[in-house]
């Protein structure tokens, strides 16, 4: 390990990095990896309350605290630096990228190995806390502010609170983290419950238009004038998140009264959203656009985990 492999990593993996004396002068990170080095070397040779001073020191000038104790390999790179703290028994490997705000944390109080292991290559985006002996793979990717704190395969790409793994492997992009690209394994679990919900939804659907009988007859109309509804009101999308309110699960009912009369029953979060006069006055409009429709009566109904319930039951309880 040399200053000038320390300087040439900045300048590899810090597009903002002009000229060496910036590099030199203005690098908090670049900063506590030096002084860290000076630390270590105390402490590999048990001058303890020297090693911590000197950590002490450097954590007053950077705002990066880094264990006298803690292991750092080479052409390691903290961006900003400030906020991170690693601890004691943490192990970083070769060409690792960190960002702001990462703590590497223990969580236990024996005198064990209680920090994680972070293996050659690993980028770790800004906010994130990492826990516990574990360990996070070569080439593995922790999305910011995710909180980790299982072992992460190598390769993986890690986000959320708790960290799940959203990708099995992570395309060769070298040390880039492209944040606005990070898949999300909740949405993409959501999106597969709703669709398996339409599916069997459209199954019984299916099974009821099939029932023999006069009154069948009568129900196989309404359950077509009911669809006719449905796939009018996949027009109407939610602002918030761009997505039809049939698909995302608003629409919790469609009963039709008459001939002329339809009343549509949606869930929301709470009543007291300023998106639902706009979503009420959509499903009037584009319903009774509907041939035949003359009287829509949209109903909001609040949901189970609706937080203004919780509160009135919780104070209704005092």
């Amino acid at each position: 390990m040399s200053f000038k492999e320390d300087i040439q990593t900045v300048f590899a993996k810090d597009p903002a990095a002009r000229s060496t004396l910036e590099v030199i002068t203005c690098y908090p990170g670049l900063h506590a990896l030096w002084i860290h080095r000076i630390s270590h070397y105390l402490w590999s040779h048990n001058f303890f309350f020297l090693a911590r001073l000197c950590s002490h020191i450097g954590r007053f000038l950077t705002g990066v605290e880094i264990h006298p104790g803690a292991k750092i390999g080479k052409r390691f790179f903290i961006d900003h630096g400030m906020g991170v703290v690693i601890g004691e028994t943490a192990e970083v490997g070769d060409d690792v990228l960190m960002y702001m705000g990462t703590v590497l944390g223990g969580t236990s109080l024996d005198k064990v190995k209680r920090h994680p292991t972070i293996e050659d290559g690993v980028v770790i985006g800004a906010g994130s806390t990492i826990l516990g002996p574990i360990t996070v793979g070569k080439g593995a990717k922790v999305g910011a502010g995710s909180v980790v704190v299982r072992s992460v395969p190598a390769g993986a790409t890690v986000v959320g609170v708790p960290g799940r793994i959203a990708e099995p492997e992570c395309p060769a992009t070298h040390t880039d983290l492209n944040y606005a690209n990070l898949p999300d394994p909740m949405l993409r679990i959501v999106s597969r419950l709703l669709d398996r919900q339409n599916r069997l939804e459209e199954r019984l659907r299916s099974m009821e238009k099939a029932m023999p009988g006069p009154e069948a007859e009568l129900l196989k109309a309404k359950l077509a004038r009911e669809d006719e509804i449905r796939e009018a009101l996949r027009d109407v999308l939610d602002p918030e998140v761009g997505i039809d309110i049939v698909d995302l699960g608003l629409i919790k009912d469609i009963v039709v009264l008459d001939d002329d009369r339809v009343e549509v029953k949606m869930v929301l979060t709470s009543q007291a959203c300023p998106l639902v006069n706009h979503l009420i006055e959509q499903v009037k409009r584009r319903v009774e656009g509907l041939h035949g429709i003359k009287t829509v009566d949209v109903k909001v109904l609040d949901e189970p985990w609706n937080w203004d319930r919780f509160t009135r039951r919780q104070a209704a309880q005092k």
